[in-house]
C-alpha cells in the first residue's frame, strides 16, 4: 500500500500540466567526467532494474519454453521493470537463410507480456563458449569454423572452454571471415526489422560476452584489449549500421569481453551510431567459483574504476547487463550486496540480475516465488523515468528511505516521472509543485510545474 502527501505551490495548474505535448526534451550535459544517462523516447531519464530471462534448455520446437507470463508479472509485483532476453542465433536460424517464424512468433509472445506488465526488454544474441559446435548456446554449427584445432570440453569449468584452440579460432573466424560477418550482420536485420515497433523493446545487445583469440606470448589483459580494438569494435559498427536498417530508435548495447571483471580496462573503439550503451558484465572469478565476498580485497573499487574509463571517454550511458554471485548466502554476501547496489547506483543507468528462474543456484527466487537468500537486496525504490534533469537519487536502505532530487523539465519536454517501489508499505512525499497523480501496484506518478525544483522522499511505513 501506497501513503502519499504533497505540497503545491499555489501557482500549479493541473489542467495544464496534463496538456499534451510532442516535444521531446533535452539530455542534460555532460562535461568533464560526467556519465551520460540512458533515456527514454520522450527524453526522461531512465533507470532500469530488473534480471536477465532465459531459456537455455530448449531449443528446435521447445524453445523458449520455459519463460511464461508468470515471470513478467512477478518482476514488475518485485519492483523490477525491465528484463535482458536471451535469444539464440542458433535458433532462429537454423540453416543458412532460413530463419525461423516459430522463433521469432515466440520472441514476439514474450515481448507482449513484458508489455502487458510494462517491463522494458533488452534482446540479447546470446552466447556460450561460441554455440553448439561445443555443447553450448548461441552461434549456429554451420557459422563455426576451427580450422581442425581441438577442443576438450570442461563440464565441471565451462568458462575455461573458451581458452580451447577450437573455440578461440571460431571467434577469429566470425571476426574476420567476410561471408560470417555478412550472416551476423542479416540475423541482426531479420531482428530488427521484426521487433521495432514492439513498444516493449528498449534496445539490442549485440553478442554476449564475446571472447576471441590469443597470440603466442600475449597474457590475457593484452589480447583482450587487442581483440576489442582490432575485432569487436568494427564488429559493432558493422552490427550497428545492420539495426540501424530497420531501428532507428532503439538503444545499442555493446559489451566488452568478460576480463573487465578482473577490473581490466576496455579497448574498445568510438562506435559510430547515437545511441550506444556500454553494457559490460560484473563478475568476480572467485566468487563465480563459489568462494565468499573479500571486502579487503578491493574488487569493486578497482571495477568500478575500471569499467567507468570507457564511457566517461566516450559519453555513453553505462547498464551492467549481469551481476550476482553463484552462491549468495555465504558469510560476507550480505555486505557484498549492500556495496554493489551502492557502486552500480553510482555510475550506471541499470543493471539486470543474473537470473530470475525459480529454484538453486543464480535463481532469484526460489519455487515460491519469494527472494533467497540476500537477493531481496536489490529490491529498493527507484526512479524509473525522470521528466527533467536529476540533481541526486540514493536509497538508505539502513533508514528505508529513498530521496530523489530533479529541475523539472521545461515546458516543451515530458511531463510525468515514474516511481517503482517493491512491495511493501511506503509514504511517498512530494515538494516543490509536484503532485503524485497515481498510485498503483507498487508504481507511483510525479507531476511538476515546468523548470520546478522538485524533492520526493519515499519512506518504508
Amino acid at each position: 500500500m501506497l501513503r502519499t502527501r504533497t505540497t503545491l505551490a499555489a501557482t500549479l495548474v493541473v489542467a495544464a500540466l496534463l496538456a499534451p505535448t510532442s516535444a521531446r526534451a533535452e539530455p542534460a550535459e555532460t562535461g568533464g567526467d560526467a556519465i551520460p544517462t540512458l533515456t527514454d523516447e520522450h527524453g526522461r531519464v531512465l533507470t532500469l532494474r530488473g534480471w536477465n530471462v532465459e531459456d537455455k534448455a530448449n531449443r528446435g520446437d521447445a524453445a523458449l519454453s520455459a519463460i511464461t507470463e508468470k515471470h513478467f508479472r512477478d518482476l514488475r509485483a518485485k519492483g523490477f521493470g525491465f528484463a535482458r532476453l536471451l535469444v539464440f542465433w542458433d535458433d532462429l536460424e537454423p540453416r543458412p537463410g532460413r530463419y525461423s517464424q516459430t522463433y521469432l512468433r515466440k520472441i514476439e509472445r514474450i515481448l507482449d507480456w513484458a508489455e502487458k506488465y510494462d517491463v522494458k526488454v533488452l534482446i540479447d544474441a546470446h552466447q556460450d563458449v561460441f554455440g553448439p559446435a561445443f555443447g553450448h548456446r548461441g552461434v549456429p554449427a554451420w557459422a563455426t569454423r576451427t580450422d581442425g584445432l581441438p577442443f576438450t570440453p570442461h563440464p565441471d569449468d565451462w568458462f575455461s572452454e573458451y581458452f580451447e584452440p577450437a573455440v578461440q579460432r571460431a571467434f577469429t573466424h566470425l571476426y574476420e571471415d567476410e561471408d560470417l560477418r555478412r550472416a551476423q550482420a542479416r540475423m541482426w536485420r531479420v531482428l530488427a526489422d521484426r521487433f521495432e515497433d514492439h513498444p516493449a523493446v528498449l534496445g539490442y545487445d549485440l553478442i554476449n560476452e564475446p571472447m576471441g583469440e590469443l597470440r603466442e606470448g600475449e597474457d590475457l589483459p593484452t589480447a583482450a584489449r587487442r581483440i576489442e580494438r582490432d575485432q569487436l569494435t568494427p564488429m559493432y559498427n558493422r552490427l550497428a549500421d545492420a539495426v540501424r536498417s530497420a531501428d532507428r530508435d532503439a538503444w545499442v548495447f555493446v559489451e566488452p569481453t568478460p576480463i573487465v571483471g578482473e577490473g581490466v580496462p576496455t579497448g574498445l573503439g568510438r562506435i559510430d551510431d547515437p545511441k550506444v550503451v556500454y553494457a559490460p558484465h560484473f563478475y568476480n572469478t572467485g566468487m563465480e567459483a563459489g568462494a565468499d565476498y573479500d571486502p579487503a580485497a578491493g574488487w569493486i573499487e578497482s571495477y568500478e574504476q575500471a569499467v567507468t574509463l570507457y564511457p566517461k571517454e566516450y559519453k555513453v550511458p553505462v547498464v551492467v547487463g549481469e551481476w550476482g554471485p553463484l552462491n549468495n548466502s555465504l558469510p560476507n554476501m550480505n555486505r557484498f550486496y549492500h556495496e554493489a547496489m551502492a557502486s552500480l547506483g553510482r555510475y550506471t543507468s541499470g543493471w539486470a540480475g543474473y537470473v530470475w528462474c525459480y529454484g538453486g543456484g543464480y535463481c532469484a527466487v526460489d519455487g515460491t516465488g519469494a527472494f533467497r537468500t540476500n537477493k531481496e537486496l536489490t529490491a529498493e525504490p527507484y526512479a524509473e523515468a525522470v521528466a527533467g534533469t536529476v540533481r541526486s537519487a540514493a536509497y538508505d536502505p539502513g533508514a528505508g528511505v529513498y530521496r530523489l532530487s530533479y529541475d523539472a523539465a521545461g515546458r516543451r519536454g515530458p511531463r510525468v516521472t515514474e516511481l517503482s517501489l517493491p512491495p511493501g508499505d511506503w509514504r511517498i512525499t512530494a515538494r516543490g509543485a509536484a503532485l503524485v497523480l497515481r498510485e498503483d501496484r507498487g508504481r507511483a506518478s510525479i507531476l511538476a510545474t515546468p523548470g520546478a525544483r522538485v524533492t520526493v522522499t519515499v519512506t518504508r511505513d
